[in-house]
Parts: structure tokens; C-alpha cells; sequence
């Protein structure tokens, strides 16, 4: 397919321009660009066509199976875009007078009221545009709270090996030692690494609850009680929120501060650069330190991250579908998510595939293809090209870095049991085309648009923007 300037003829045009009824104004000549802008000329015929062949080629939940792990790629409800499109919300200006946003101002009230409700916090803000923002204005709020205190020797943050890899980064940008905490053989957090790494040093500990390997952690109670004996605060990753919303609360679990991803659990379409929204919520003895608007506290506050209040609309549609659920929904929501990696995980367990950690699930589960790399020379990466020509999309690949050749597999709450029947056939087959024919998945997939791509040239020499043939 050609790249849009490829398509590109002198002269064409898809929109026309009124003569100015105004005078014509020159801008001044240091202003001015040295060359004239170079945009493709399409018509509007062209431009449809052009735009309507990119979406043939991309994959997408309104268009099949899409189970990528600890990413909660699910079907979101139209309701939530049709709310977040409608003119009061569109057209609203973050400096507008209160007296002229009040509808806006309300919709963030009610959503702070029913996520606090939903993850067991007293206060939260919806400055941070996604989750790693989220978890960097949730480390700040910790710093800023041990500070406070003249508590300065707290240079550690604890981090599961088993972690998102946006938590130790996020700590190491506040300034902190990341110290991993090793996972036991079932999965779940060491406690006695646990507690011996926590002391007076130590900051905080970022956990996700359920894990990057799809489980509860049952000691849930008594991790977070060794971190605040040691006198650490506790920090939950909201990404796999979606296993659990209306049945746990990550404040009952003894979490002071939490982060969601409204782009996962809560009803915007996540990838493909966003938008995202990671709100911040925190227990009562933190809330001075959350920020408002740059407008409302007349200056940045210490854990201000960005203008204003975050990204508006994706509120909106979160909103949206927490109202349009209600609580009930809510659980219900949750306990199909369960069911569906169980049952998903069943089928593929019982037709061959290994699982690293054989228990019951939550949202997800992680299968290691370490066998079948050794003695096939299949990887999982072979796995999950050849799962392409399939019509769906693979499952996250080598994560958690704990098990080797990964495929975690996440297939959400808005899959039909049909739907997880027939993404399990395909899995099957895979397999056991992987077991009689190896050397051929080498060379999957055989019928997507684009073949097997050079993926180490691609990262090493990366062709990032269209270089205009010279005249």
C-alpha cells in the first residue's frame, strides 16, 4: 500500500477555502518558513479510500478475538462515546468560570465518588493522562508524605520481579533504589524475601493484586501489614483491576495509595498512544497533597503532573459505564472476566498447552513454551505469529520475565463462551501444527497483510518518518 504522500497529485483537492473577507496580514518574516509546506494533495474520494484501506488492515476488539495479557483489551460500550461526544463536553475550556462548567465540574465529582467507592480511597485526582503517570504522581504523593514527616532515609521502593516494568522505572524517576522482591514457586510474592528486605529504608511497595500471572495473592493482609510495620506505604497498580472491581478493594486490602487505568477497566478503547487516564487515589492522611488544577491552587502543588484536570472526555465515558452498570454490573463484569480465563485456561491445559503456574485464575494466565522451544525449536514468539493467520490477535509475548517463553493470555468479560471455544481450536491447532511441522512456524504468518517482519532491523534501524524523494 502507498504511503499517503505517495499518493499525493499537484492540484488535488479535498476542501475549499472562502475568499478572506478580511484584509490579507503577512507574518513577520522571522515567523515565516523558509520552504513551503509540504502536505499531500488528495480528493476527498482519495483520502476515504486511502484512510478506509488502513482500517482493513488493523485488528481490533470490534473486530475479533484480542486477548493481550495485563492489557484489558475488551469491547467497550458505544453509550460511553456517544456521552463523551456530546457538546457540553466537547466544547468546554479548562478556564472557563466554574459558574459555566458546573455539568463538567459534577461529572468530576461523581466519578471520584463512585472510584473511591470501587477501590476502598478517601480522595482522588484525575491529573494524570495514563497509568505510568499514574504510578509517578502516586510515588510522589509517598515522597512527599515522608518528607513531610522528616522521614528522609526512606531511599527504597520494593517491586515484585514479577511487576510491570512502568514501576521500577516509575520509582527510579522519584529519585528512589528499586529492590526486587523475588516471587515464590507459586507465583505470589516471597514473604520472607519480603521481610527481610523491608526496614527503616524502605519507601513504599508497588504491587498489582491480582499479578502479572493472573493470581490473588491470598497473604495479601499480611504483606501490606509488614510494609506499614516497617513503616513503608503501600502502592497498588489498578491494571488488573478489571478481575476484581465490586468484589475487593485495594483499600481493605491495606493499600494507602492506588492508580486505575480508565483506559482498560473503565470503558475507553486502550493502544494505539491513547488517550489514557490514570487517576490517583490515596487514603485520607494523604489527600493535602494531591493537587487540584494549575488554575485552582493558583501554582504547581508538589505532586502537580500536568494543567488542569487530566483527560476530561475518557472520565466522561468511565462515568459513562460505571453508571450504565451500576454496582451489580459492576461484579458481574468482573466475575465473567474470571470465568472466561478459567475456562479458556481449562481448554488449553487440557489440550496440551503447559501452564507455568497450574492453579485457578483470575483475569489471566500465563503458558511457558519452554518444552516446546527445547525440543521443537518452537518459541513462543513462533506461537503467536502463526495465531495471526487465525484472525486474532496473540497474546502478550516473554511476560512476566519470571517465566520463560511466555504467552499471557487475558480474554476479558465481553467474550462469549463461543467465541473462547473457537479461539481455543485455534490455539490446538497451532500446537499441534508447532508439534508435526516445526521448522514451518518459522516462517508464519502466511496470509496477514504484511509477512514475518525483520523485527531486530526494525528496532535497530527504525524508518520513522517519510523522506520526500529530491527533485
Amino acid at each position: 500500500m502507498k504511503l499517503i504522500f505517495e499518493q499525493s497529485h499537484p492540484g488535488h483537492r479535498s476542501h475549499f477555502l472562502p475568499a478572506s473577507d478580511v484584509p490579507a496580514a503577512a507574518l513577520p518574516e522571522d515567523l515565516a518558513r523558509a520552504s513551503a509546506l509540504d502536505l499531500p494533495e488528495l480528493t476527498e474520494s482519495e483520502l476515504a479510500r486511502h484512510y478506509e484501506a488502513l482500517a482493513q488492515q488493523v485488528h481490533g476488539v470490534n473486530k475479533g478475538f484480542y486477548p493481550l495479557g495485563s492489557c484489558t483489551m475488551k469491547y467497550n460500550p458505544r453509550i460511553d462515546e456517544d456521552a463523551a461526544a456530546l457538546p457540553g463536553f466537547t466544547g468546554v475550556h479548562p478556564l472557563q468560570s466554574e459558574t459555566t462548567s458546573r455539568g463538567c465540574r459534577e461529572v468530576l465529582r461523581q466519578a471520584e465518588e463512585r472510584l473511591t467507592a470501587v477501590t476502598g480511597m478517601d480522595r482522588m485526582t484525575f491529573q494524570p493522562a495514563a497509568g505510568a503517570h499514574g504510578e509517578y504522581m502516586g510515588l510522589l504523593l509517598i515522597k512527599a508524605y515522608h518528607e513531610r514527616r522528616g522521614d528522609k532515609n526512606r531511599t527504597k521502593v520494593l517491586v515484585p520481579d514479577s511487576a510491570h516494568g512502568t514501576n521500577p522505572a516509575s520509582a527510579a524517576m522519584c529519585g528512589y533504589q528499586v529492590v526486587s522482591i523475588p516471587s515464590d514457586a507459586n507465583g505470589l510474592v516471597d514473604l520472607e524475601k519480603l521481610r527481610e528486605a523491608a526496614g527503616p529504608d524502605t519507601a513504599a511497595l508497588m504491587l498489582t493484586n491480582p499479578n502479572t500471572v493472573g493470581l490473588f495473592d491470598p497473604n495479601i493482609l499480611e504483606i501490606t501489614r509488614i510494609v506499614h510495620q516497617a513503616g513503608g506505604l503501600c502502592y497498588y497498580d489498578g491494571a488488573n483491576l478489571n478481575a476484581i472491581m465490586g468484589w475487593a478493594r485495594p483499600g481493605d486490602m491495606g493499600f494507602d495509595v492506588v492508580h486505575l487505568n480508565l483506559h482498560k477497566t473503565f470503558a475507553t478503547p486502550h493502544g494505539g498512544g491513547g488517550p489514557g487516564s490514570g487517576p490517583v487515589g490515596c487514603k485520607a492522611f494523604l489527600a493535602g497533597f494531591l493537587p487540584g488544577s494549575a488554575l485552582a491552587t493558583g501554582g504547581e502543588a508538589p505532586c502537580q503532573v500536568r494543567a488542569f484536570h487530566g483527560n476530561f472526555l475518557v472520565v466522561v465515558k468511565a462515568l459513562a459505564y460505571l453508571d450504565t452498570l451500576g454496582g451489580e454490573g459492576i461484579r458481574e463484569a468482573a466475575a465473567q472476566a474470571v470465568l472466561n480465563a478459567n475456562y479458556l485456561m481449562h481448554l488449553l491445559r487440557d489440550g496440551g498447552y503447559p501452564m507455568a503456574f497450574d492453579h485457578t485464575c483470575m483475569h489471566e494466565f500465563v503458558i511457558t513454551l519452554e518444552k516446546l522451544k527445547h525440543e521443537k525449536d518452537v518459541s513462543a514468539l513462533d506461537v503467536a505469529k502463526a495465531l495471526l493467520d487465525h484472525g486474532m490477535h496473540p497474546p502478550t509475548m516473554y511476560f512476566p520475565l519470571i517465566v520463560h517463553e511466555a504467552l499471557m493470555v487475558e480474554p476479558t468479560e465481553t467474550e462469549s463462551k463461543e467465541s473462547l471455544e473457537a479461539a481455543a481450536e485455534s490455539y490446538l491447532e497451532v500446537l499441534a501444527e508447532a508439534n508435526e511441522n516445526p521448522a514451518d512456524m518459522h516462517s508464519r504468518p502466511l496470509h496477514t497483510y504484511v509477512r514475518r517482519l525483520d523485527e531486530v532491523t526494525a528496532a535497530r534501524s527504525p524508518i520513522v518518518k517519510y523522506e520526500a524523494p529530491s527533485a
